[in-house]
């Protein structure tokens, strides 16, 4: 089975994946965007914001996309567990903020970078404002961050909107909630 753990920044996702792979001891555990050799110079070039053009960014995302599913997803996806931080949803959410692209084209253009090949289930930790203002309080905050609560929200309901354009089933789970609570609801949830 291939699942991906999406939320926004601050939702758990890196607690929730230390804990599935104690459990699912043999999981393929990856990431999007930055699960292969290749993907990492990708995502190193794209966080130094070189790019000026977004498309040009998001193709950089969506060559990652490519070579992500070429060398981890395919080989894996019929004898493995597969966990993914993050996945093609949370490239579509952001590309839907931007704007640029039309949901058709970013339907077309995904399907084209991954085959088609989509996770099975998307488990979404989703945040109220509050939790995630709270949250943000409490760390010192990146790039992405920086933009604000409302900038973060429109996100984790581009999410939403990604699963939906992409037929990928979706699990919302309250990330207030406890981590062993959250870890319950996501295993129930997979068998």
């Amino acid at each position: 089975m291939y699942i991906a753990i999406e939320g926004i920044d601050t939702a758990g996702k890196s607690t929730q994946i230390e804990k599935l792979s104690e459990i699912y001891k043999d999981a393929i555990i990856t990431k999007e965007p930055g699960g292969t050799t290749i993907g990492q110079e990708i995502r190193s070039l794209v966080l130094s914001a070189r790019a000026k053009s977004k498309k040009a960014e998001f193709l950089l995302f969506l060559a990652d996309r490519a070579e992500h599913i070429t060398e981890v997803i395919e080989p894996n996806i019929e004898k493995s567990m597969i966990i993914s931080d993050r996945s093609a949803v949370s490239g579509v959410a952001y590309a839907l903020i931007q704007g640029d692209i039309s949901s058709k084209e970013l339907v077309e253009l995904n399907n084209f970078a991954t085959n088609g090949i989509y996770p099975q289930k998307v488990f979404l930790l989703r945040l109220t404002k509050d939790e995630l203002e709270y949250r943000l309080s409490q760390k010192q905050l990146d790039g992405i961050e920086l933009r604000g609560s409302e900038y973060l929200l429109k996100i984790q309901d581009a999410i939403i909107e990604a699963t939906k354009l992409l037929n990928i089933e979706l699990v919302e789970i309250d990330a207030s909630k406890d981590i062993q609570t959250i870890t319950k609801e996501i295993i129930d949830n997979i068998n």
